[in-house]
């Protein structure tokens, strides 16, 4: 994401957010996705890096008055939970969501978006099972959600009807999101 010389840096937004939600979720705009990338690559599934990354959230969100603005990026000290949740993990075989669930907070899901995410953001499980997929969904999935393009322009390139394209955009993304799933343990 651009940031703008006119917004705030994320250790101002860390600081105004303990009293206004507003600053704490335009942090958390800012870095979901780069969380999300950095437990992907640590080679865990991607709903466990999703479960890592609501939890790394709800923490920094239980924490907030207790970060103290430094030197460092505000986005530094976001590393540094995650880090400690992975290594938790790790250790523990599974992902603790105590401050997710004490937040009432709801479970980041893999859905067809978050797989289409995936495949857009180049995450590894996510393009090796696109491999794996019949050329025509292959070729839609990537057509649409890492070229975005839109379903008319697929069409007419591939020669057939838009409904043909947004089928072949569905069951392909279901069968990712089906063979993330099958490899989403820590």
């Amino acid at each position: 994401m651009d940031v703008r010389m006119d917004q705030p840096d994320d250790r101002e937004l860390l600081v105004v957010a303990r009293a206004d939600p507003a600053a704490f979720a335009c942090f958390y705009r800012r870095h979901v996705h780069g969380i999300q990338r950095w437990f992907a690559r640590r080679g865990v599934g991607a709903e466990t890096a999703f479960d890592l990354t609501a939890e790394t959230f709800a923490r920094a969100l239980r924490g907030l008055d207790r970060y103290e603005p430094g030197p460092s990026p505000g986005v530094a000290w976001l590393y540094g939970i995650a880090r400690n949740l992975w290594r938790d993990a790790a250790r523990r075989g599974r992902v603790e969501d105590t401050a997710r669930r004490a937040l009432a907070m709801e479970p980041i899901v893999l859905d067809d978006d978050a797989v289409a995410w995936l495949v857009a953001d180049g995450g590894t499980p996510a393009l090796d099972a696109l491999d794996l997929l019949p050329p025509e969904q292959r070729d839609a999935i990537v057509a649409r959600h890492v070229q975005e393009d839109d379903y008319p322009e697929i069409a007419r390139r591939m020669g057939c009807s838009e409904s043909v394209v947004r089928q072949r955009v569905s069951r392909g993304l279901r069968t990712l999101r089906d063979r993330l799933e099958d490899c989403a343990d820590v």
